[in-house]
């Protein structure tokens, strides 16, 4: 199960790769002109597709769905890569925050696989983690305060890293049985502490 997940999960970052590439011949700036338009149509996109993923998750379509969910978290990548990159250390950046995220995700891999706890306590953490990263990222879209943005984002690094390790552990101990569900929680959680590591590294190394 946790092969297959893992296969899944490397396979998922091809249309990835795609969607970010396809992104760089878009203008999101007038493609996306009200920031709440982006906002709202990233929601649409992610969460619909998650839905329809979680219903297909036993069978090929949710295969296919995961791909196309993928693609379009690359589509929308794109647009902090081209920021980070036109930065004159924006390739250092772009490459450390890759190397920190997959450091971050064998190690807590490399945790999970060596625990023999059930994790019932994290799953709780969790819960209330997600709640107020949501609160916190729905109150700085009003008050747009980038030490606020800075905090949410260190925040989502230890969130998504804690879900790797809850999500890998569930699947270890049979408490997950889809390899397209594990594969989703995985991606989602790399891809958020990538693009937060970035924010991060843009805040504190790049004076342009």
């Amino acid at each position: 199960m946790l092969r297959k997940a893992y296969a899944l999960l490397g396979l998922s970052f091809l249309p990835c790769a795609a969607g970010a590439y396809a992104g760089t011949y878009v203008n999101f700036y007038a493609l996306f002109s009200n920031s709440w338009l982006s906002v709202v149509a990233f929601f649409i996109f992610a969460y619909g597709l998650m839905f329809a993923i979680e219903k297909n998750r036993y069978n090929n379509l949710g295969i296919g769905l995961l791909m196309v969910f993928t693609f379009g978290f690359g589509f929308f990548l794109s647009p902090i890569l081209q920021f980070a990159l036109a930065s004159r250390i924006g390739g250092q950046i772009v490459g450390m925050a890759a190397l920190m995220t997959a450091g971050v995700f064998f190690t807590m891999a490399a945790i999970a696989h060596r625990s023999k706890s059930s994790m019932n306590g994290i799953a709780q953490f969790l819960t209330v983690g997600a709640v107020v990263l949501i609160i916190g990222m729905i109150v700085n879209m009003f008050m747009n305060i980038p030490a606020l943005g800075l905090t949410i984002a260190a925040g989502f690094v230890i969130f998504s890293s804690l879900v790797i390790m809850w999500q890998i552990r569930a699947v270890i101990a049979g408490g997950e049985d889809s390899p397209t569900s594990a594969a989703l929680t995985l991606f989602i959680s790399i891809y958020n502490i990538f693009t937060s590591l970035i924010q991060i590294l843009l805040a504190v190394m790049d004076n342009r």
